[in-house]
């Protein structure tokens, strides 16, 4: 039985901002999510419903305590219908852009640009009644069952808007985070009350650079306040750890080496996956807590989810996130301390300019020197208690490139091991494994087409580069042809659609029409070749 609240969600949803915006980003705890506040009604809804989200999702119609004794009264009555009862007394959300409709003669750039229109959101005040974080400008969400921004996601979205000539919205959504950075001291997953107690790959700074290369330089002393707090975050407690220990999302390795991992503020399930994480939970022998608390920092990560995080590479029960550290995310901090150390520089202040500098070469050194698994020829996951390398490949192994960390020797030894063992007829795989999870075989996701590319070009791989990127836009391009859209991800193995994971393979999609939409002005032939 789960226990029940009765407080109204209004009150509810109120305290759980006052407190977030009187505790310190190093301090945040959990509070009571949506299990507590309606009871039995929260889980048997989500198995009743086509997706579990929408119960995190839907507004309330009456004080859900409420509606939570109704049920409870009702619940027994022959013919009792779950999936009305919640239609009635809730406003249950609708797929992002799902009315959209493509014009005959639009071609893909095209559908792109008039897209950007169906999936962005403008301010509007909070409701209470709503998991929904206002923000204060207008921002792009992914679309299908994603009605609000996702922070590692925009990056990518950014990359198209900017072709697309929607600047103002790049600079939109980067004020955004900024504001998300100031109130609650990260930038959360996304824009929900339930996604606060964790973050995701953290490309800020990448947001900013992109602001930079437009506005100038100055754009990097004008973010220097939350580019330090988001940094804070990322790092809280490293001054106190001793060799071989962890806190939050910081390690120390036995000899010293200081890097990141992913991990959550709460030890729960996640409450938009309730009932999955409830079971998966029940199908391990370590404590709940434990699994949890691996479940939200794979949902951190972005990558949820992948064989890299599963001990056997096969059983979600066997997660084991918070065991890793990764060169993807640690790529991603030599890059803020890189943003920062020239932020400082920009502002007049050298001697922190200085000492950013060297915290980054510090951690391109240690990226190349733990993170690198000669055998495979490749960046690899690092399990740190155990002072060894996974030994699994994955697309992760491109963010040394991508960011100008790895050496000359090893982008060769990458490129090679892409082609030879990711290379795919539609693009690049994302590990070898084919568990049934969406981040591994045979699914390929634009993010991760877009970083290889780039990074292989930075490196002078432009070949193949190039044949990459012809692979990937030759396959958008052949569904968008055959179904007038543009989805998630795609099989880069053959020609079935999608799948594996949590849900099912959505329409929009923010980040495929981002990347689609750059790579097309990057290599035009390509788009033109059958």
């Amino acid at each position: 039985m789960i226990p029940r609240r009765s407080l109204p969600l209004r009150a509810c949803l109120h305290a759980l901002l006052l407190w977030l915006l009187a505790a310190p980003a190093a301090a945040q705890q959990c509070v009571a999510g949506f299990p507590e506040i309606y009871g039995d009604l929260f889980a048997d809804a989500q198995r009743a419903l086509p997706d579990a989200k929408a119960m995190v999702d839907a507004i309330p119609n009456a004080a859900p305590a409420a509606i939570a004794a109704e049920y409870a009264q009702r619940r027994d009555e022959p013919g009792f219908d779950l999936r009305a009862f919640v239609g009635e007394r809730f406003e249950l959300p609708r797929p992002a852009g799902g009315g959209y409709r493509t014009r005959p003669r639009d071609n893909v750039v095209r559908h792109i640009d008039r897209l950007w229109r169906e999936l962005e959101r403008q301010p509007r005040p909070g409701d209470a009644r709503s998991s929904l974080l206002p923000l204060p400008q207008p921002y792009i969400v992914p679309g299908g069952r994603y009605d609000e921004i996702y922070y590692w996601d925009s990056y990518f979205t950014m990359l198209g808007l900017e072709r697309s000539g929607r600047h103002d919205l790049v600079r939109g959504m980067v004020a955004n985070f900024a504001a998300m950075i100031d109130r609650y001291g990260h930038v959360p997953n996304g824009n929900r009350t339930y996604y606060l107690s964790r973050s995701q790959p953290p490309f800020f700074a990448s947001m900013v650079n992109l602001l930079a290369a437009h506005e100038g330089q100055q754009a990097l002393a004008t973010y220097l306040p939350q580019l330090e707090r988001e940094y804070a975050f990322w790092m809280d407690g490293a001054d106190a750890l001793a060799p071989g220990e962890a806190h939050r999302r910081v390690v120390r390795l036995r000899d010293g080496t200081l890097l990141n991992r992913y991990w959550d503020d709460c030890d729960t399930p996640r409450d938009e996956s309730y009932v999955m994480d409830v079971a998966t939970a029940a199908a391990s022998a370590r404590p709940a807590a434990e699994v949890y608390r691996n479940l939200r920092a794979g949902a951190e990560s972005g990558w949820d989810f992948s064989s890299r995080w599963l001990a056997d590479g096969e059983g979600l029960h066997t997660i084991r996130t918070i065991d890793i550290v990764p060169p993807d995310l640690n790529s991603l901090l030599y890059s803020l301390e890189a943003a920062l150390s020239e932020a400082y520089l920009v502002s007049g202040q050298p001697e922190r300019a200085d000492a950013l500098r060297e915290r980054a070469d510090m951690r391109a050194e240690a990226i190349r020197r733990v993170l690198w698994d000669g055998e495979l020829g490749a960046f690899v996951d690092y399990l740190w208690r155990e002072a060894r390398s996974t030994g699994e490949l994955t697309l992760a192994t491109v963010y040394p490139l991508y960011f100008g960390v790895a050496d000359d020797t090893q982008a060769t030894r990458v490129a090679a091991t892409l082609r030879d063992r990711l290379l795919q007829r539609h693009g690049l795989a994302t590990t070898t494994r084919r568990s049934g999870e969406q981040w591994d075989l045979p699914n390929g996701w634009a993010p991760l087409q877009w970083l290889a590319i780039r990074g292989l070009d930075r490196y002078g791989e432009r070949e193949l580069a190039a044949d990459v990127a012809g692979r990937w836009i030759r396959r958008n391009l052949q569904v968008f042809g055959e179904q007038r859209k543009l989805v998630e991800k795609y099989d880069v193995t053959g020609d079935a659609a999608a799948d594996g994971g949590e849900y099912p393979l959505q329409d929009g999609f923010g980040w495929t029409n981002g990347v689609l939409r750059a790579l097309i002005a990057l290599y035009p032939d390509a788009a033109r070749e059958p």
